[in-house]
C-alpha cells in the first residue's frame, strides 16, 4: 500500500470566522498525489473498502432492525442554488382492455447528478484540468459523459456508519452560519458519544443545517457551517469510505480564506478519492442518539455522470 499523499496546510493570518479558524491550503502536485494509494488507473478510490468484510461488519451493528431514511424529498421548492428541478406529469393513458387499466408517468428535467441528497463522484471536481488519480479532464470528458470516473463505477456501498453530532455537542439545534468545525469539535463529539472511527467507515456530520431544507432554502444554499481544512485532513487520516453531512457542501462555506473555493472538495474527491454525500437528512438519526449503524447507499447507474441523487439509509 502506498503512503497517502502529503497535503500542505499553512496558516493564513487575519482570517476571521465564527470560531476564529484560518487554515489555508495548497493543492499537492500531480507527482505528490498520483498514482493514488489504490494504484494507477484506479477509479474507485475509498470505495475499494467495500467488500464482504465491510458488509458483515455493518450487519453486526443491526440490533432493532429500525430503518432511518437519510435522503431529503425532491421537489421544486427544495434548495437548488443555480440548479433546477422540474417534474411534469404526462397525461394519463387509458389502455385498451375490459379492465380499464390507466397509466401515469412523469418527466423529470433536472441535474440528477447534483440535486437533493446527492453523491459526489470523482468527475465532479478538478485541480485545474486534473481529476482523481490524475485522469485528464479533456481526455475523459465527452458530450455524453465521462469515459472514466463515471458514477456508475461506484455500485452499492454498505459499511459501518458513524454519526458525529456536532450540533448535539454544542447543545444547539443548528450551528451558526459559517461555523468551522474543528478537530477538537470532532474529537470531543466522538468522546461524548463514546464512539471511535475505523478505516472504511461512512462518517456523517450533523450540523443541524438540514432544518432549513423546508423552511429557508435560500439561506440553506447561501453558505453555512461545516468542516474546515484541518478537520478534513484529520478525517482523511482516519481513512473513511465516504464523508457526508446535512449542509450543501459538507465543508464550511464560504471558506475562511477568501482565496479558496471549497478546498475540502478537492482534498476529498481529487486528492484522496473519498466520496462526499451532501444535503443529507440527519435530524431523525440525531434525535435517536444512534451513533453507530449499518449504512447503505447506492448511486443511480448514470453512465459517465459526475454524481447521483441518492436516498441512503441507516439501519439500527
Amino acid at each position: 500500500m502506498r503512503t497517502p499523499p502529503i497535503v500542505v496546510i499553512t496558516l493564513s493570518m487575519g482570517i476571521t470566522t465564527a470560531n476564529a479558524q484560518g487554515q489555508s491550503w495548497s493543492p499537492p502536485t500531480p507527482e505528490e498525489r498520483c498514482p493514488s494509494r489504490w494504484g494507477e488507473g484506479d477509479e474507485r478510490g475509498a470505495g475499494n473498502h467495500m467488500g464482504p468484510e465491510s458488509v458483515l461488519r455493518a450487519t453486526q451493528l443491526i440490533q432493532t432492525g429500525e430503518v432511518i431514511e437519510l435522503g431529503q424529498t425532491l421537489n421544486e421548492a427544495m434548495p437548488l442554488g443555480d440548479r433546477h428541478f422540474d417534474l411534469h406529469m404526462k397525461p394519463t393513458r387509458m389502455n385498451p382492455g375490459t379492465n380499464r387499466r390507466g397509466s401515469n408517468e412523469e418527466l423529470v428535467v433536472s441535474e440528477m447528478g447534483q440535486v437533493g441528497t446527492q453523491f459526489d463522484g470523482f468527475g465532479h471536481q478538478t485541480i485545474g484540468d486534473s481529476l482523481y488519480n490524475c485522469y485528464n479532464l479533456p481526455e475523459v470528458m465527452t458530450r455524453t459523459g465521462f469515459t472514466h470516473l463515471g458514477v456508475e463505477n461506484v455500485g452499492t456501498l454498505m459499511t459501518r456508519g458513524v454519526l458525529i453530532d456536532i450540533a448535539g455537542l454544542k447543545s444547539v439545534t443548528m450551528l451558526p452560519d459559517r461555523y468551522e468545525i474543528t478537530v477538537s469539535d470532532l474529537q470531543e463529539a466522538l468522546e461524548r458519544q463514546q464512539t471511535t472511527l475505523e478505516p472504511g467507515d461512512a462518517v456523517l456530520i450533523n450540523t443541524g443545517w438540514g432544518t432549513l431544507w423546508n423552511t429557508d432554502p435560500e439561506r440553506f444554499s447561501a453558505g453555512g457551517p461545516g468542516i474546515g481544512v484541518e478537520a478534513a485532513q484529520w478525517l482523511i487520516d482516519r481513512d473513511p469510505m465516504l464523508l457526508g453531512s446535512d449542509n450543501f457542501p459538507v465543508e464550511v462555506s464560504p471558506n475562511p480564506d477568501p482565496q479558496l473555493s471549497l478546498p475540502v472538495h478537492q482534498m476529498m474527491l481529487v486528492v484522496h478519492g473519498i466520496h462526499l454525500v451532501e444535503r443529507m437528512k440527519l435530524d431523525t438519526l440525531a434525535a435517536t442518539q444512534v451513533h453507530e449503524f449499518a449504512f447503505v447507499i447506492q448511486p443511480l447507474k448514470l453512465q459517465g455522470a459526475t454524481g447521483s441523487t441518492v436516498a441512503p439509509i441507516a439501519i439500527h
